[in-house]
C-alpha cells in the first residue's frame, strides 16, 4: 500500500488564511470559490514543508486491488442479499440497478477525485469549502459505527469457521432442544419421503397439530436454527432486555479485533500486498458456491423470484431509500475510505479506469451472492413445501448465516472443506472492509496528532472498537445491529452525501470543479457525469429521502417492531451524526467573527490555501492554469445560468 510518512501540520486546513488579497475579499459581497491565486506562488514552499507527502501506493494495481478488497466486502455478500429479500426480491433489484448508475457510480467517481486531486483525508479534503468539513466528521462517525458492527460479523464468522472442522456440520442435523419442526440442513426432501422422516415431527404433537404441514411458517431449517438458538441464543423480544455478552462470540471478537490490528500494524505497506488475496481469493469461493446453488432442487425458483420484476414494488420509497442506501454500503462511498485510498496516488493516475472496473465488479458481486441466496431460498421452500419464497426465513441481518451454511450443509463430497474455503473467504472480506474503515479513522486521527506513535493510536482505536462490539455479540445483539445500522449508518450517510455533493459541485462551484477534473485527468468527463453531478444525483438523493420521511414506517427486525425507547436511541444516534454538519459550519463562520458579517460568511465557504494539489510541482502548474481560467471567466457576458449551462453542456478546450 502507500508508505506511512507523518504530517508536520496537525492544524486543520481552514485555520490558515486563503491566497486572496484582503482588497479581494472585501470586494466580494457573496459567496465565491475561485480559490487560491498564482500570486501566492512565493508560499507553497513554505506550505509543502508544513504539509509532507503521506507517500503513494506502491504500484496501480495495488490501489485496485485494495478499493476491490474494501468495497467488494460485506456490503455485498451480507447486507446486499438481506435488503434485497427484505424488499421483495426482484422488486429491490430494478431500483438498485438505476441508482447504481446513476447515485452510486457517479459517488465513487466523485470521491476518486476528491482524494486523488487533494492528496488528503476525508476531513483536509474540506479545504475546498471549510464550512462542509462537518460532512466529513458525520462520516467519521458513520465509519465508527459500521467498522464497529462489521466486528461482530467476522465473530461470528470465526465462529462458523471454527465449527467447520467438526466431524459432522454443527448446522447440518437437527438437535432435539431445537423442537419439533425443524428440518435437517442436510437432507433433501425425496431422502425424508423415502424414510418416511416427515412423521418424526409430529409423532408427540396433539391432534391439532396434525393438520399442519411441511408448508406450515412453523418449519425452520437447522441452519437457521442453530443460528438463533446456538450461536446467538436470541431472545424473543427486545423488551427483554439485550443480555450479557456470548463469552465464545466474545473470544471471536477479540480474535477478529486482533487480526484488523495487526494488519494496520503491519502498516499499510503490506496491506497493498495482501490485497491481490484480499481481491481474489472470494470470487473462487463464490463461485463454486453459485454453482452448487444453482443445482440444488428449487432453486430456479428462487432465482426467478429474485430476478423478475414487481413493477407495483416501484411505487413505494422505502424500496429505493433501501436500494441507495445499499449502493452506498456496497461501493463504500461517503464513508471517507475512497477518499483516503484515493489521496495517495500520483495526481495524474487514470483513476476513470479503475472506478469503473471497481463498480461494475462491485455489482456483478451482488448480482451473484443475489442468485446464490436467492437460489438456496428456493430450495428451503421446495423442501419445506412453502410456495411463497418471502416466507421461508425471518430475513434480517442473520440471513447470510443461515442461507450460505444450508448450502454448504447440502454438498455431498467434503461439506467441511467448501465450510472452511466459505467462512475464511468471508473472514477475508472482513478484513478487507474492516481495514479499509479503519485506516480512514487512523489518517484522520493521524492528521490531528501527528506526534502520536501509530500503536499509541492504532491499540486504542481498537479497543474501544471491541469494547463496542461487545454489544453486538449479546443474545439481543442484532437487534442493536438492525438499529444501528438505521439510524447511526443509513440516515446519516444519506444525508452526509447529499451536502458532500452540494458542498463540492454548487457551493465550491460545477466549473471550478470541472477545471480541476479535466487539469488532473486530461480529459474532459463526459457529459453523463456532468449531468449526474450536477441535477441528477442530488436530485434523486432529495426526493427519496423527503419522500421516504414523509412516509416512515416503524423499524422491523425479523417480523417483530422495535419499542419507542429503542427509537428514542436511534434519534439521538442519528442527532449525534447529522448535527455534526452544522455544528462545524457554525465554528468554520465564527473563525472569522472579526469580518463584517457577510464576509465571515462567505469566507467560510471559499477554499483555503491548502487546497489544490499537494505535490508542489503539481500545484504551481494547477495554480497557473487556474488563473488562466479566471482571467477567461472575467471576460466572459453572459449571465451567470448560461454560463452554467455552458459548462453543463459543453466545455471549453484548456
Amino acid at each position: 500500500m502507500w508508505q506511512d510518512t507523518k504530517n508536520g501540520n496537525g492544524q486543520m486546513g481552514y485555520d490558515n488564511p486563503t491566497f486572496e488579497s484582503s482588497e479581494e475579499n472585501a470586494r466580494r459581497s457573496t459567496i465565491s470559490c475561485d480559490g487560491p491565486r498564482v500570486s501566492e506562488l512565493k508560499d507553497l514552499e513554505s506550505l509543502e514543508t508544513k504539509e509532507k507527502n503521506g507517500g503513494t501506493w506502491n504500484n496501480s494495481i495495488e490501489f485496485l486491488m485494495s478499493c476491490i478488497a474494501m468495497s467488494v466486502g460485506f456490503g455485498n455478500i451480507w447486507r446486499f442479499p438481506f435488503t434485497a429479500y427484505e424488499n421483495g426480491g426482484g422488486a429491490f433489484l430494478i431500483p438498485y440497478i438505476i441508482l447504481l448508475s446513476l447515485v452510486g457510480k457517479p459517488f465513487y467517481f466523485l470521491e476518486m477525485i476528491m482524494g486523488q486531486f487533494s492528496g488528503r483525508s476525508s476531513i483536509r479534503v474540506w479545504n475546498v469549502s471549510p464550512a462542509f468539513v462537518g460532512v466529513g466528521w458525520a462520516q467519521f462517525f458513520s465509519t465508527v459505527i459500521i467498522a464497529t458492527y462489521y466486528s461482530s460479523l467476522m465473530a461470528l464468522t470465526l465462529y462458523y469457521l471454527i465449527g467447520s472442522f467438526s466431524a459432522e456440520l454443527p448446522w447440518a442435523k437437527c438437535l432435539e432442544e431445537w423442537g419439533e419442526y425443524c428440518v435437517d440442513s442436510s437432507s433433501k426432501k425425496n431422502d425424508r419421503i423415502s424414510t418416511n422422516e416427515t412423521l418424526t415431527f409430529l409423532k408427540n404433537e396433539p391432534y391439532d397439530a396434525l393438520n399442519h404441514t411441511l408448508g406450515s411458517p412453523a418449519y425452520r431449517s437447522s441452519a437457521e436454527l442453530y443460528f438463533l438458538k446456538t450461536v446467538l441464543h436470541e431472545k424473543d423480544n427486545i423488551d427483554d432486555g439485550i443480555g450479557l455478552p456470548d463469552w465464545k462470540l466474545t473470544l471471536c471478537l477479540f480474535g477478529s479485533w486482533l487480526s484488523v490490528c495487526l494488519v494496520i500494524f503491519q502498516g499499510v505497506k503490506s496491506t497493498g500486498k495482501a490485497s491481490y488475496f484480499l481481491a481474489i481469493f472470494p470470487y473462487v469461493v463464490l463461485i463454486a458456491l453459485l454453482i452448487r446453488a444453482a443445482t440444488l432442487d428449487g432453486a430456479v425458483d428462487g432465482i426467478l423470484f429474485f430476478i423478475t420484476p414487481k413493477w407495483d414494488m416501484l411505487l413505494k420509497p422505502e424500496v429505493w431509500y433501501a436500494a441507495v442506501t445499499q449502493c452506498f454500503f456496497s461501493l463504500s462511498v461517503c464513508f471517507g475510505a475512497i477518499i483516503t485510498y484515493s489521496a495517495h496516488n500520483d495526481i495524474k493516475h487514470n483513476i476513470y479506469r479503475d472506478a469503473m472496473i471497481i463498480t461494475t465488479l462491485d455489482t456483478i458481486t451482488s448480482l451473484i451472492a443475489g442468485c446464490t441466496i436467492f437460489g438456496i431460498l428456493g430450495n428451503l421452500a421446495y423442501e419445506m413445501d412453502v410456495e411463497d419464497i418471502s416466507t421461508v426465513v425471518k430475513g434480517g441481518t442473520g440471513l447470510a448465516f443461515i442461507s450460505y451454511p444450508d448450502a454448504i450443509a447440502k454438498f455431498e463430497v467434503l461439506p467441511q472443506l467448501f465450510s472452511v474455503l466459505f467462512f475464511v473467504m468471508m473472514f477475508v472480506l472482513g478484513i478487507g472492509s474492516s481495514v479499509g474503515m479503519m485506516s480512514s479513522l487512523y489518517i484522520i486521527l493521524n492528521e490531528k496528532f501527528p506526534n502520536v506513535k501509530t500503536w499509541q493510536m492504532v491499540i486504542p482505536l481498537c479497543i474501544f472498537g471491541f469494547l463496542i462490539g461487545t454489544v453486538y455479540v449479546t443474545p439481543g445483539g442484532q437487534f442493536i445491529l438492525t438499529l444501528a445500522d438505521y439510524y447511526g449508518t443509513s440516515f446519516v450517510v444519506f444525508i452526509s452525501a447529499t451536502f458532500e455533493l452540494v458542498g463540492i459541485v454548487h457551493v465550491y462551484g460545477f466549473e471550478n470543479f470541472m477545471e480541476d477534473v479535466e487539469f488532473m485527468l486530461d480529459t474532459k468527463p463526459t457529459i453523463f457525469w456532468r449531468i449526474c453531478w450536477f441535477v441528477i444525483t442530488p436530485v434523486i438523493l432529495i426526493a427519496i429521502f423527503l419522500y421516504t420521511v414523509a412516509t416512515l414506517s416503524p423499524l422491523v427486525y425479523a417480523g417483530r417492531t422495535f419499542p419507542s425507547v429503542a427509537h428514542a436511541a436511534g434519534v439521538i444516534i442519528l442527532c449525534i451524526g447529522v448535527l455534526q454538519i452544522p455544528i462545524w459550519m457554525l465554528l468554520a463562520m465564527l473563525r472569522n467573527r472579526h469580518l463584517p458579517l457577510k464576509e465571515m460568511i462567505s469566507k467560510a465557504f471559499r477554499p483555503t490555501s491548502q487546497w489544490g494539489p499537494k505535490q508542489l510541482k503539481y500545484r504551481k502548474e494547477w495554480l497557473l492554469y487556474k488563473e488562466k481560467r479566471r482571467k477567461i471567466r472575467n471576460n466572459r457576458k453572459q449571465p451567470r445560468w448560461l454560463q452554467t449551462l455552458r459548462v453543463l453542456f459543453r466545455f471549453e478546450p484548456k
